[in-house]
């Protein structure tokens, strides 16, 4: 059975995200090819998605390495995190279903839930699926996979600062759900921008000398945060 090339892609991005292969270390497809049980078909595929997503760079006498990218480069992509979240707010708002509401619903419940208990690991993941799903609620399949791809992306150049506010960031995500539901863009744009902003500010570079907190430029915009419950 011919597994499909981008099922390697997303296999050897998770790897390079973990940090299982290091900034600048070579990528053969033979290796790869063994290690996740492939022909080298599906490698090389991967390879050439992944250098298209900035994940890996072609070097001339060295083939395939995994990329390293600049600290202006990891705060770039902080910066448009924080332009097309709330971008991605705003379509939900006005394109959402019913099934994506449901699904925002119940990830909303589970995480304030689970918030109150402080278990970080599912939280983690319980925030991915909040943000991925309200990105697939803006029925843009472009915002969708640019909104993806810099999760990916910043997930491999950050680490998150513990303890998280997770109490606080639930009740947030509750207020943006509330604002997709009404079909409020500018409300559902606000709240995910300063929320956005907030998370920001728990993120260090994994790479960078010394432990610098990250900057960014913000709106300064008052927003009205009456809906949240602590």
């Amino acid at each position: 059975m011919r597994i499909p090339a981008h099922s390697v892609c997303t296999a050897i991005r998770d790897d390079i995200v973990a940090g299982v292969y290091e900034r600048g270390s070579r990528l053969t497809e033979e290796l790869l090819a063994r290690r996740y049980g492939v022909s080298r078909v599906p490698v090389r595929e991967a390879l050439r998605t992944l250098e298209a997503e900035g994940f890996v760079v072609t070097r001339r006498h060295a083939g395939a390495c995994v990329a390293e990218p600049t600290e202006q480069e990891a705060a770039d992509l902080l910066e448009m995190r924080l332009l097309l979240e709330p971008l991605g707010a705003s379509r939900a708002a006005q394109r959402r279903t019913e099934a994506h509401l449901k699904v925002l619903r119940g990830l909303v419940r589970l995480g304030q839930e689970r918030a109150r208990r402080g278990n970080s690991e599912e939280l983690r993941s319980l925030d991915g699926w909040f943000h991925e799903t309200l990105a697939q609620a803006s029925g843009s399949q472009a915002l969708t996979s640019t909104l993806t791809q810099l999760r990916h992306k910043i997930a491999w150049m950050y680490a998150v600062e513990a303890p998280t506010a997770h109490v606080k960031s639930w009740a947030e995500h509750g207020v943006i759900v509330d604002a997709v539901a009404r079909g409020d863009a500018e409300r559902a744009r606000a709240v995910m921008a300063l929320h956005t902003e907030r998370a920001t500010g728990a993120h260090r570079p994994r790479f960078a000398r010394g432990d610098r907190p990250v900057s960014v430029r913000t709106s300064q915009r008052p927003v009205n945060m009456s809906g949240l419950r602590n």
